[in-house]
């Protein structure tokens, strides 16, 4: 695609930057548009995804067809084959009518599935069928029906992990990844970050009638190296705010450091890299840990249990032969003991049923020991604990625990 071309299309569809994966993305999505082939759009959230789909659509035969966007994240699992493949009347509790669904709405045209890697299991099967064969069934219904849609898919999950995990099908994953498109992340796209600020800003100047910020030098390299978790979105959401809030209209360093979080842990890429996989190994740790010690404390809770029984029974002993008030209750001897101890035993015997404790009563003991071997102080509490100090924190506020260390 020669460059009066790249730009005619960036410019249709407000497309801003320069990054060679850039344009290679948008090559690719020209190149397949003529064709019915299967396009996988990958990338994080917030990269501007969904555009690809749309270039696609636009410069295809079917660009006189109808588009259907369809954020499968959104739709709950119980209603997304109806969405999808359409009803028929009575076919479930609520479908008082029948509905062609968007396969059967789109037919001729093309249907962008977003966060395909939501989809649940049967819904995938469903899928795979439409794709090999054109075919499926209206969810209550027996006829098999035909539909010519064009499918661009988009996910901005590792896919190859899901499906190592069983939550999607190879099989679906190859028919929809003909095609794939890699969108890359803002943090890799250089200068572009800039182009994009500026027109944020001037968007933010020209609807509120304000004075479009700039940034110095100091502030543009403070953005272009910024690790940018939350993409062009959040680029955005940045620009606005200081749009807004700033009282200076040229940015620095120091207006930035009340806009961009500092914390280190929020500068972190936003997706797991290839090949990595989340563990639960320090969860389980933790939770065996404070298991065990709530076993230790239930055999001493048993163990005191015992002794005050058995002072008690002592207590009997000593009232029939010192003249301690006993009352008779039909064939039962009431024996009145001290206040003190009736209250230590009723305490024994509540905190003696480890089943009322749950989960959030087990994590919340270890937090407040963890944090009272280490005198409150956070970091130190979080690295015996295993977790990191961003998790130890929302784990504080969950269980309304204070700590100014």
């Amino acid at each position: 695609m020669n460059n009066t071309e790249l730009q005619r299309v960036k410019q249709r569809y407000n497309i801003v930057g320069n990054s060679s994966e850039l344009n290679r993305a948008l090559d690719i999505a020209l190149q397949v548009a003529p064709t019915d082939l299967s396009v996988l759009v990958i990338g994080e959230s917030g990269v501007g995804k969904e555009i690809i789909p749309r270039i696609i659509h636009d410069n295809s035969p079917r660009r006189r067809e109808k588009y259907f966007a369809i954020n499968c994240g959104s739709i709950p699992e119980g209603t997304i084959d109806s969405e999808l493949f359409g009803h028929e009347k009575g076919s479930f509790t609520g479908a008082i009518g029948q509905s062609e669904g968007y396969f059967g709405t789109a037919d001729k045209g093309t249907i962008f599935l977003d966060e395909v890697g939501e989809l649940p299991m049967a819904t995938q099967a469903r899928l795979l069928r439409v794709l090999e064969t054109g075919e499926y069934i209206k969810v209550g219904g027996q006829e098999i029906r035909k539909t010519n849609v064009r499918i661009v898919a988009a996910t901005n999950v590792n896919m190859q992990k899901a499906i190592s995990e069983g939550k999607f099908r190879e099989d679906l994953y190859y028919r929809l990844n003909t095609i794939p498109i890699q969108i890359p992340p803002l943090r890799d796209r250089g200068e572009d970050i800039i182009l994009l600020f500026r027109l944020f800003a001037l968007q933010m100047a020209e609807k509120y009638q304000l004075p479009k910020i700039t940034l110095n030098e100091e502030a543009k390299r403070i953005l272009i190296n910024y690790k940018w978790p939350g993409n062009v979105r959040q680029l955005k959401n940045i620009t606005e705010q200081m749009s807004i809030l700033s009282r200076e209209r040229e940015i620095t360093a120091e207006n930035l450091t009340h806009f961009i979080p500092q914390d280190q842990e929020s500068m972190q890429l936003a997706i797991i890299q290839n090949g990595s996989k989340h563990s639960y190994e320090k969860e389980r740790d933790i939770l065996y840990k404070i298991l065990y010690e709530l076993r230790e404390n239930v055999s001493t809770l048993r163990r005191d249990i015992n002794n005050i029984h058995k002072k008690l029974e002592e207590n009997s002993h000593i009232g029939q032969s010192s003249g301690v008030p006993i009352s008779s209750e039909g064939n039962n001897q009431v024996i009145t003991t001290s206040p003190t101890m009736i209250q230590a035993f009723e305490d024994a015997e509540e905190v003696s049923e480890p089943e009322s404790l749950n989960l959030n009563d087990i994590g919340k003991q270890l937090v407040e020991k963890a944090l009272e071997r280490n005198n409150g102080n956070r970091k130190k509490a979080a690295h015996e604990l295993g977790i990191s100090d961003r998790t130890l924190y929302r784990r504080i506020k969950q269980y309304g625990l204070e700590t100014n260390k």
